[in-house]
């Protein structure tokens, strides 16, 4: 029958992974167009692996319309930077077109500089059309494949050739791709792909400037002849003129408009993922056999033994677990800061599932630009009620009175630390005048989100935790504490609590990796399937960690075992934290201060959220372990 069980949850979890690559709901519905019909490209933040900062288009002196738009933008997509805008791409659907004039743009000192700054920063400028990303197609030299690159480079620096000056070269003309996927009865096309070659061209023409009519002797539609390679690149210096151009090409797909996301999320790592899940799988047997053993012979021969002593003498010769029961329940010293820290982690724990939920079957597709982090606000802000009646029913069950007091602190202690770290580096990013500060108006929104509407939350759920009547405990506590015997050196709370966050660690951090990679080198993570399982492995394995350890130190007669149940699983944020740090250095070329304090300061932030999850979970394992045990003994 348990054969039969494992072999039906393996089943589940395999559709879940299944379903994380074949199954998303779109961000928006599709668009039919009839050839002819008007395409209006939008232009993006720009981007850099090497300064994390991003910038608007129009921050440099790119050429634009007289009057620039702004899309209108959702929650997820500001905090991101985001920051989408009409342009002068305008294409029609299944018209080539050839050696387009964008505009002519006679450079500057000033102008110069900017773009020599951001072609020597390696930064990227991103377009969208008809929602989908512009992306650089790019061959593989061992394999067949095709892999994609977000955005194209400003520019490049090089040197000609005889020369060892370095010099600056701007894309200045785009070879656009249109891929279009067309509908055999109605003669209409849905976009499935938008690709681009950009190129470095040295422009000429005869006579005066005029305009977009000016005929270009470099790119000319009349002679069908376009620029294909960068053999004469267009440097950046002061007093050059620049003219932009543009062909765009459309080629018809096989691909279906349902399945266009698939090349920019196809993912060439599965046998690394796979090798992640095994890896923490092996954690988790090992663990969950160390727990069987001490559950199934050590606890039951225990409690037997203890159930047949017919006398005190008898009783108070044993040694072990049971010798503390009058102390096991004693409230711990800052019980209502524990309090506060659990009911923050159920908050967080509420929130990772659900958005996990919905992200594996699809419902957070990267096609809704900033929707995941949209959602995953959202839900922290009404999972406040949880963590209002976690915080106040353990309060109450201390026997503590002040519930507003545990539940103001519930409400505001966690949020204010991390917007303190977050106004701190909205200042240094505002600073350098990127796309990535967030403006007054969404800094008004997030104050209204947490203080209308989480904080009252957690006022609500704290009122109907304080209602309940207390948890009882199974055993009495005495007046007088127990003195604690002297441990023996790998008992010391210090070195059992970082012993104790290392194989929770080891369950993700392979599966860490990917996670950083996507947030800091611009790449998309959508193996929502994976994560799922490494999230329910790093459940068990902080449950069982904690309870293992909760085991060895309550035999050695220590029942102080409250806070350190709760930082045992939670010292795993402190490798989190160092794994960062390691990952800054060895696989990020950042070199600027302030894009290295934007880097460990949004890590220190998601450690913190690490930590309070990972606590919570260890502290419940070990409340429900020692519940389960002490209740099982017979005290006299």
């Amino acid at each position: 029958m348990a054969f039969w069980r494992s072999l039906a949850f393996s089943a589940v979890l395999l559709l879940l992974i299944h379903a994380s690559h074949c199954f998303y709901l779109p961000g928006v519905a599709p668009q039919d167009f009839q050839k002819g019909d008007q395409l209006q490209v939008k232009v993006n933040k720009l981007t850099s692996t090497k300064t994390q900062l991003p910038y608007s288009y129009y921050s440099l002196p790119y050429c634009g319309p007289e009057k620039i738009q702004d899309s209108a933008e959702n929650l997820g997509e500001v905090l991101r930077g985001d920051r989408i805008e009409n342009s002068l791409y305008a294409f029609k659907m299944r018209e080539p077109q050839m050696c387009n004039i964008v505009c002519n743009l006679k450079l500057d000192a000033k102008t110069t500089k900017e773009f020599k700054e951001k072609i020597s920063d390696e930064y990227r400028v991103n377009m969208i059309l008809d929602n989908l990303p512009l992306v650089v197609p790019l061959k593989r030299n061992d394999q067949d494949s095709t892999v994609y690159q977000l955005g194209f480079h400003v520019g490049l620096k090089g040197q000609y050739s005889g020369s060892k000056e370095e010099k600056y070269f701007i894309h200045n003309h785009l070879a656009f791709t249109v891929k279009y996927h067309k509908d055999v009865l109605t003669e209409s096309a849905r976009i499935v792909g938008f690709e681009v070659k950009p190129f470095s061209a040295k422009h000429e023409y005869e006579g005066k400037w005029e305009g977009k009519t000016t005929r270009l002797t470099t790119c000319d539609p009349h002679a069908k002849s376009t620029v294909v390679n960068s053999n004469s690149p267009q440097e950046v210096e002061e007093g050059k003129e620049i003219i932009f151009t543009y062909d765009v090409e459309f080629q018809e797909s096989d691909v279906k408009w349902a399945s266009r996301w698939d090349a920019y999320l196809l993912m060439n790592d599965d046998q690394i993922h796979w090798f992640s899940i095994v890896n923490s799988l092996m954690i988790v047997l090992f663990l969950s056999g160390m727990v069987a053993m001490i559950m199934l012979r050590t606890l039951y021969r225990d409690i037997a033994k203890y159930n047949e002593l017919e006398t005190q003498e008898e009783a108070q010769e044993e040694t072990g677990w049971k010798l503390v029961h009058g102390d096991v329940f004693r409230p711990p010293t800052n019980s209502d800061l524990l309090c506060v820290y659990v009911g923050t982690g159920v908050q967080f724990f509420g929130m990772m599932l659900v958005t996990m939920m919905f992200a594996v079957l699809g419902f957070l597709s990267p096609s809704n630009r900033g929707g995941l982090m949209t959602a995953m606000l959202l839900l922290w802000v009404f999972m406040g009620i949880f963590a209002g009646y976690a915080s106040t029913r353990l309060y109450k069950m201390f026997k503590g009175s002040e519930w507003k007091k545990v539940a103001l602190r519930t409400a505001t202690m966690f949020p204010a630390i991390v917007s303190a770290i977050f106004f701190v580096l909205n200042a240094l990013i505002w600073g350098q005048k990127s796309s990535g500060a967030v403006p007054f108006g969404t800094m008004f929104a997030l104050i209204f989100l947490w203080f209308g509407i989480s904080v009252p939350l957690v006022f609500v759920g704290s009122y109907v935790g304080f209602k309940k009547p207390a948890i009882e405990n199974p055993v009495k506590t005495n007046k007088i504490p127990r003195q604690i015997p002297e441990q023996a050196w790998y008992m010391n709370p210090v070195f059992s609590v970082l012993i104790g966050g290392i194989l929770p660690f080891g369950a993700v951090f392979i599966e860490l990796f990917f996670i950083l990679t996507s947030i800091w080198l611009n790449q998309f993570y959508y193996i929502f399937g994976f994560l799922f399982l490494v999230f329910i492995i790093l459940i068990v394995t902080c449950a069982e960690i904690t309870i293992v350890l909760c085991y060895f130190q309550l035999c050695s007669e220590d029942y102080l075992w409250w806070w350190r149940s709760y930082l045992t699983s939670g010292s795993s944020a402190l490798y989190l934290f160092l794994y960062a740090t390691f990952y800054f250095f060895t696989k990020l070329e950042i070199t600027k201060l302030v894009s290295a304090i934007f880097y460990f300061g949004y890590m220190l932030i998601a450690s913190y959220a690490f930590f309070v999850v990972t606590g919570t979970i260890g502290f419940y394992a070990c409340f429900w372990f020692t519940r389960l045990i002490y209740s099982s003994v017979k005290i006299d």
